[in-house]
């Protein structure tokens, strides 16, 4: 029987991302996982994964689109999104000029006042181009509001931020003063 592929993806980002105990996974402080470890806990999480391959893994990374998972020496992590009450560490990394980030109307008018806040997840998600900030956006709106970040500024000014993957960057918090709205 054939992987659906992108049910395992889903699955793997609840594995990776919010839920390993539920797996029997424990990630270290950087979210990695043996990834021998996962293919266990998968094929034991649905009957129809009982033969579920590393090389199942690799095909899900190898997938268009979001980058979301590193596999590296035997070991796999979520590159972001985590919703976990251990926070992942990561190296600080100089962000490009300006990031975009997508947003509801309703959002807007919070962030006006307390800025670009991580909420559920550990990071703030920025992206490098305006049309993935919209794309996200979209999924919670049908009148989108992006807004542009002064990165480098608030990185100049003490805003940490870290690369999330090749067009993701995660950032702790973003004050106003950084945000502008583009129309």
């Amino acid at each position: 029987m054939e992987i659906d592929l992108q049910q395992l993806s889903r699955t793997m980002a609840y594995a990776l991302r919010h839920q390993p105990a539920n797996f029997g996974l424990t990630l270290d402080d950087e979210g990695w996982v043996s990834v021998d470890a996962l293919v266990s806990a998968l094929r034991q999480h649905r009957t129809g994964w009982k033969h579920l391959q590393v090389s199942d893994i690799e095909h899900v990374i190898a997938l268009p689109g979001k980058k979301r998972y590193e596999l590296r020496t035997g070991r796999i992590r979520a590159y972001y999104g985590h919703s976990l009450q251990q926070r992942m560490q990561r190296e600080t990394a100089v962000p490009p000029a300006r990031l975009f980030h997508g947003t509801t109307p309703a959002a807007y008018e919070r962030i006006c006042q307390s800025g670009l806040l991580p909420m559920g997840r550990q990071y703030v998600h920025l992206s490098e181009d305006r049309e993935t900030a919209l794309q996200v956006a979209r999924r919670r709106t049908s009148q989108p509001v992006i807004l542009v970040v002064a990165a480098l500024e608030a990185y100049q000014d003490g805003v940490q931020f870290y690369l999330g993957n090749e067009s993701v960057w995660l950032a702790d918090a973003i004050p106003p003063i950084y945000l502008t709205r583009q129309l």
